[in-house]
């Protein structure tokens, strides 16, 4: 059979790309049950090839419904396809590009040339019980016909690789130094980066930490998880810059569209009860309803600073002014926030791709 290579590349990271969103969300994908058992065997063994290569044969079934997926060798016959080459050309560099805790190639590691993915391979294998949950995984994407049920299949196979990375450690691209403009380009590629609102919030707490420790402040930030209410804390917003017990400045980091009914809402519930005097709002300018903006005025004139900034262009300007220590500060701050082990393993690597991006 012939392979579009580049495609199936495109499809992998595509549906990788959702599931990382939506993991971040906490929302999973609704998968077969009756396959769940041999996803856990295939994920919990040892012989990493079983995985890799169900995803190959799961891309191959895509592509073509005629392809026989047990035989992964072109000299099979004409309904083989050639399996090795997927592995080489999409499979693994795709698992390697994502920090995706995997062998060097299946087809090396465990399986011989001309293997047929059915019983009789059984005998040669170490890992008897993982090859038959494969092979049940084989036969059950093999009865699939339609496309949304084999990118059903997808999905829920790329979950347990998201899921698997989120288990292994994630070693971070450390810079020492990056220029105004790498800065630049290095927060466009970030906050593009879906992160369930993480990623904002991270670049926005490492500046108020870089001023804090520029100008020895004295200050004490404080920041809320993703998805925490305010009001189950008594927080000011989202993120919280004290000294004294005292609120200097509190703010909101949102990537919702900003109109009137949110500001009202933040008056009455943040900035009200806690007697905040100033208050940020980090948002997309383009998405500020004039409404928003005239609710401010408002405040404005009951002493009451309600402002709005888009979140690269303040950390851009700040870092122009601290300059070169300044910028270095920056760069140790985020990657402390960045580095922490309840950080998602996705937002890892989306900052290594971006700093590869930067600096190849």
């Amino acid at each position: 059979m012939s392979f579009d290579y580049e495609v199936a590349s495109k499809t992998l990271t595509s549906i990788f790309a959702q599931v990382e969103a939506n993991l971040l969300n906490g929302q999973m994908p609704v998968c077969n049950e009756a396959l769940t058992p041999h996803f856990d065997v295939i994920f919990a063994t040892k012989v990493q090839a079983y995985r890799e290569t169900l995803l190959g044969c799961t891309l191959a079934r895509l592509a073509d419904r005629a392809t026989d997926i047990r035989l992964p060798y072109m000299n099979q016959g004409e309904r083989a396809y050639n399996g090795r080459t997927l592995d080489e050309r999409v499979v693994n560099p795709f698992l390697q590009h994502n920090r995706i805790p995997s062998s060097k190639g299946p087809f090396l590691a465990a399986f011989r040339r001309s293997v047929r993915f059915d019983a009789s391979t059984r005998e040669g294998l170490r890992d008897k019980p993982g090859y038959d949950a494969f092979l049940a995984l084989i036969t059950a994407l093999e009865a699939m016909q339609d496309e949304e049920s084999i990118f059903v299949f997808l999905r829920c196979l790329l979950c347990r690789f998201a899921r698997l990375r989120e288990e292994a450690n994630v070693a971070l691209s450390r810079v020492q130094r990056l220029s105004l403009t790498q800065l630049s380009s290095l927060f466009d590629s970030l906050l593009a980066t879906p992160s369930g609102g993480r990623i904002p919030v991270i670049v926005v707490v490492s500046a108020f930490r870089t001023i804090n420790d520029f100008f020895n402040a004295e200050w004490t930030i404080e920041y809320q998880g993703i998805n925490v209410a305010d009001s189950q804390t008594g927080a000011g917003g989202d993120i919280t810059v004290k000294r004294g017990g005292n609120i200097v400045v509190a703010a909101e980091v949102t990537e919702r569209p900003m109109d009137r009914g949110r500001i009202v809402q933040t008056f009455h519930t943040k900035i009200a009860p806690n007697a905040i005097e100033d208050y940020l709002f980090f948002v997309r300018l383009e998405s500020l309803e004039d409404g928003a903006r005239q609710q401010a005025k408002q405040y404005f004139a009951q002493g009451h600073e309600v402002n709005f900034l888009a979140i690269k262009d303040w950390v851009v300007m700040l870092l122009a002014s601290m300059g070169v220590r300044g910028r270095s500060i920056f760069l140790s701050r985020i990657l402390e926030l960045i580095d922490d082990p309840s950080m998602p393993r996705s937002i890892k690597v989306a900052w290594n791709q971006c700093i590869a991006a930067l600096v190849d």
